[in-house]
Order: structure tokens, then C-alpha cells, then sequence
């Protein structure tokens, strides 16, 4: 018997797919470069790839659940994810 993949599932599984390759990419571009300076930009670039990654598929899997969550369990999923934010973001 087939199932079929969920939509937001396969839409989450597909940015951090996208999300690795690019990773990837960046390591061999780091590799190839083979300086310091240059892997350091590369390597800043991905410092944004990384956080808009989570966000949006935690907002993906959020809507996913909003029919099945109450307010208050998003709220507090909001505030989790806040606080992952700030965690990453403060210096």
C-alpha cells in the first residue's frame, strides 16, 4: 500500500535538504578558495542561511498544526522559538 507524503512535511523536508546542499557547496567553495579570509565570508553567508532555514519550516509546521493546536501550545511554541532566536543572535 502507497502513502501518500503529507505536503508540509515534504515541504520542511525539502528546505533543509536544500538547506544541507547549500551547506555542502559552501564547504567545497571553502575548500576551493583555500583561504582564510574568503571561507570567512563564505562562512558568514551561512550564518543567515541557517536561521531563515528554521524559521521558515518552523512556520511551515506551525500552520501545519494550527487547527490542532490551541492558543496557548502555539503561543508557547512561539516563545520557544524566541528564545532559540535570541540564544543564536546575542552576542
Amino acid at each position: 500500500m502507497c502513502h501518500l507524503l503529507n505536503k508540509i512535511v515534504l515541504s520542511m523536508a525539502s528546505l533543509r535538504l536544500m538547506s544541507g546542499t547549500i551547506e555542502i557547496i559552501a564547504a567545497l567553495v571553502m575548500l576551493r578558495l583555500n583561504q582564510i579570509d574568503k571561507a570567512l565570508i563564505v562562512n558568514s553567508g551561512l550564518a543567515l542561511v541557517g536561521p531563515l532555514v528554521l524559521l521558515t519550516t518552523t512556520t511551515i509546521g506551525l500552520v501545519g498544526l494550527a487547527d490542532k493546536l490551541s492558543f496557548g501550545k502555539m503561543l508557547w511554541v512561539l516563545i520557544g522559538v524566541s528564545c532559540i532566536f535570541i540564544g543564536i543572535l546575542k552576542k
